[in-house]
C-alpha cells in the first residue's frame, strides 16, 4: 500500500482494516447471496445453474481483484496464477480424499452402506453448489476476513475470529446446529485458514472446499452443512449414533470428520509456522497498521 504520510485522507480511511473488511466483505456477501438465489431459481437445470454460478464466481473474482488494486494498491497475489494449478489440484485431492476416508471408516463400522448406483446425471446438480461455495466462501472468509484481520491483529487472532465466524454462519442453514457450527469452526476453519497461511494463496483452500462439498453431495449423497439432502451417485444409507453420523447437519458434525480434518489442519498449520508465515499483530510490528 501507499505510504500513509503521502496518501490523501480518504484513501487512508478506505485502506483501514475495518473499512476494507466492511466494503469488500459486504460486496462478496451480497454477490454470494445472489449466486445462491440463482441456484434455487435454476435448480431444475443443473447445466444452466453451473454456468450461472461460474459467471457469478468470475464476477466476484473481478470485484476482489479490482478492489485490491484500486484500494489496497497492490496486485492480488493471493489469486496469482503461478502455482495455481498445482495448489488447486492438491486441494481437490485432499478434500475428496478426506471425505472418502470418513465414509470408508463409517463403512467399516457398519454405519454407512451403499445399496446401489444412480445414473451419472446425478453428478451434475452439485456442480453449481461446489463452485459457488468453494469460491465465494474462500474469497469472503479467507481472502477478505482472515487476510485483512491478520494484517491488523495477527495470524492467531485472525485464525480464531475467522474460524468462529465461518462456523457459526452455518447456523443460517435449514438444519444448522450449534454442534455442527462448532465442529466446522474448528475442523474446517482451522484447515482452510492454515491452507491460506501455508501458501499465501487461495487456491489450495478453494480446491479443498469445492471437492469436499462435491464429494459429500454428488458422490456419497451426504447432507452438506445442514442443507437439504439430495441424491448423488451412490444410493446410501447412514444410520448410527449422531456423534458418528453428524445427524441432520451431515458428516461435518461427526467425530470422524472432526478428528481427520482437524489433524490435517494442524499439520498444515505447523508447516506454515515452520515457513515463517505467521504475521504478528500491528502492535508488535514497526510502522503500525498496514
Amino acid at each position: 500500500m501507499n505510504d500513509a504520510a503521502t496518501s490523501p485522507w480518504w484513501l487512508r480511511l478506505a485502506q483501514s482494516p475495518p473499512v476494507r473488511l466492511l466494503v469488500l466483505g459486504g460486496a462478496l456477501f451480497v454477490l454470494m447471496a445472489v449466486s445462491n438465489g440463482f441456484q434455487v431459481k435454476f435448480a431444475a437445470s443443473p447445466v444452466l445453474s453451473a454456468a450461472v454460478a461460474a459467471c457469478m464466481v468470475s464476477g466476484a473474482i473481478i470485484v476482489y481483484v479490482t478492489f485490491v488494486r484500486l484500494v489496497e494498491r497492490r496486485p492480488a497475489s493471493e489469486l496469482s496464477l503461478t502455482g495455481a494449478g498445482r495448489e488447486f489440484g492438491a486441494g481437490l485431492l485432499v478434500g475428496a480424499g478426506l471425505y472418502t476416508l470418513c465414509v470408508l471408516i463409517l463403512m467399516v463400522a457398519g454405519i454407512y452402506r451403499i445399496e446401489g448406483v444412480n445414473a451419472w446425471t446425478y453428478l451434475l446438480p452439485a456442480v453449481a453448489m461446489a463452485l459457488s461455495s468453494g469460491f465465494f466462501e474462500e474469497l469472503l472468509f479467507r481472502g477478505a476476513l482472515f487476510r485483512i484481520v491478520e494484517e491488523w491483529l495477527g495470524s492467531w487472532i485472525s485464525l480464531v475470529l475467522s474460524s468462529f465466524v465461518f462456523g457459526f454462519v452455518h447456523l443460517m442453514n435449514p438444519a444448522g446446529t450449534v454442534t455442527g457450527a462448532l465442529f466446522i469452526s474448528i475442523e474446517a476453519g482451522l484447515l482452510l485458514a492454515a491452507a491460506f497461511m501455508l501458501t499465501r494463496r487461495l487456491w489450495l483452500s478453494i480446491g479443498f472446499h469445492m471437492s469436499w462439498n462435491y464429494t459429500q453431495s454428488a458422490i456419497f449423497s451426504g447432507i452438506v452443512s445442514g442443507n437439504e439432502g439430495a441424491q448423488g451417485l451412490f444410493k446410501s444409507i447412514i444410520a448410527g449414533p449422531t456423534l458418528l453420523t453428524g445427524g441432520s447437519f451431515g458428516l461435518e458434525s461427526s467425530l470422524v470428520a472432526f478428528l481427520l480434518c482437524t489433524a490435517t489442519g494442524v499439520a498444515l498449520l505447523i508447516m506454515a509456522v515452520r515457513r515463517g508465515h505467521v504475521v504478528p499483530p500491528f502492535w508488535r510490528r514497526a510502522g503500525g497498521t498496514r
